[in-house]
């Protein structure tokens, strides 16, 4: 086999040009097929790690909403909203291991001012609590996020999004405790959110984050709908977790027993639903390089299929000086997975550069595909095998006389 491999080198030597655009072939073959599934990667991680406090450890409770439709002369019961108390409540008493976020929309409208620069008027304004950012996976660019005692006491302070920072303020300023105006109220800035982008099921960028308690005195008597995020510390025990949530929860609303739930709860289907998708993207990468490979395995199997036209005389010559018709076809062979090899290697490496150029230009993580890698040589072998096997056992059947007679 080795010697093989040694003849197989020194024919790819004696046919240079033909052996290299051969290579290339492969190269382009490998590179579609390991660069699509690394960008596919890349983009998976990014997506993991911006939705992964949304997904596989939280779940919501909120407001059941209906409007008392009637359906076949059964008009359909009205359950009243959540109230801030009751919330408050279930925060207070909740004791599984968890974090609890609340939330409400004051308004999606709001203009946001400082001195002579404003918003547009559709800035999303949010009462939240403390737990808010740490569970929805938000950080910050300036400052820091609120304190218990500024939510508790209602303090008139708030988070910015991104964009609300870039309209009102210029020059990369300094926003930390300075004013805006908002729903007719002076706030201090105390903190900046991260450029979120609309990956997530809100557009964080453009929102302004105000204490609870203040969001209820600004809402003018309108009750709000709260939501309630519940962050479990240990995945595994979501059904747990989700079963005392909703016992407490009908305790605190007393709902009878045998009654519905006066509430909503479910689970976040997020992450499950970006596995669905990555596995489509994954899917259509494969293809992507099947196709492209199937190609090269073709211009491959005419190569060798010239290459054995070529060198029928030295076949002759090799079978006169004793060569079996397994030597001649394992010699075929080998040339054929050792070319595939060559342009593989090539075509994983500019794969792998490819691909990251591709995610890092949709601002995306940056991945090392071991799999993909080992993926793409055994496939070259496998190619090489597949396009080598028949240019090999025709050559192994040429008669000997008629070979050497070959011009």
């Amino acid at each position: 086999m080795i010697e093989n491999i040694k003849e197989g080198l020194r024919s790819i030597q004696a046919n240079l040009l033909r052996s290299i655009l051969t290579a290339v072939i492969v190269t382009f073959g490998i590179m579609a097929l390991v660069g699509s599934l690394t960008a596919v990667d890349g983009i998976g991680q990014t997506l993991n790690e911006s939705l992964s406090t949304l997904g596989a450890n939280t779940f919501d409770i909120w407001s059941k909403r209906n409007r008392g439709r009637s359906q076949e002369g059964l008009k359909e019961k009205v359950y009243k909203r959540l109230m801030m108390t009751e919330v408050m409540r279930f925060v207070d008493q909740y004791n599984f291991p968890a974090t609890v976020s609340v939330n409400a929309d004051l308004t999606g409208i709001a203009e946001v001012k400082r001195l002579s620069f404003k918003t547009n008027p559709n800035i999303r304004v949010q009462g939240i609590n403390e737990d808010y950012l740490p569970v929805k996976g938000l950080n910050l660019d300036f400052g820091r996020n609120f304190s218990p005692i500024e939510i508790q006491y209602g303090a008139k302070v708030c988070v910015i999004g991104r964009k609300v920072y870039d309209a009102v303020f210029e020059n990369n300023e300094d926003p930390i405790g300075q004013e805006v105006t908002f729903k007719g109220t002076q706030f201090r800035v105390i903190g900046v959110m991260k450029e979120k982008g609309n990956l997530a099921e809100d557009n964080f960028d453009n929102m302004a984050l105000i204490p609870l308690i203040v969001a209820n005195q600004l809402a003018s008597g309108r009750g709000l709908d709260y939501n309630i995020t519940v962050a479990v510390t240990d995945p595994t025990k979501m059904e747990m977790a989700m079963g005392e949530a909703t016992g407490l929860m009908r305790s605190i609303r007393r709902d009878q027993l045998g009654k519905p739930n006066s509430f909503e709860l479910d689970k976040s289907d997020t992450l499950e639903d970006l596995a669905s998708l990555m596995s489509i993207i994954t899917w259509v990468g494969l293809g992507i390089g099947f196709i492209t490979l199937l190609g090269s395995s073709i211009a491959l199997m005419n190569i060798m299929l010239v290459s054995v036209t070529e060198r029928t005389r030295e076949v002759g010559i090799r079978k006169a000086l004793g060569a079996t018709p397994l030597k001649i076809r394992q010699q075929f062979i080998v040339e054929a997975i050792v070319v595939c090899m060559l342009g593989g290697i090539a075509g994983v490496l500019l794969g792998v550069a490819i691909g990251n150029l591709a995610a890092k230009a949709m601002n995306m993580a940056f991945v090392l595909p071991w799999l993909w890698m080992f993926v793409g040589i055994v496939v070259c072998v496998l190619v090489g095998l597949f396009s080598g096997y028949y240019p090999a056992n025709k050559a192994s059947k040429l008669d000997p006389i008629e070979s050497l007679r070959f011009e």
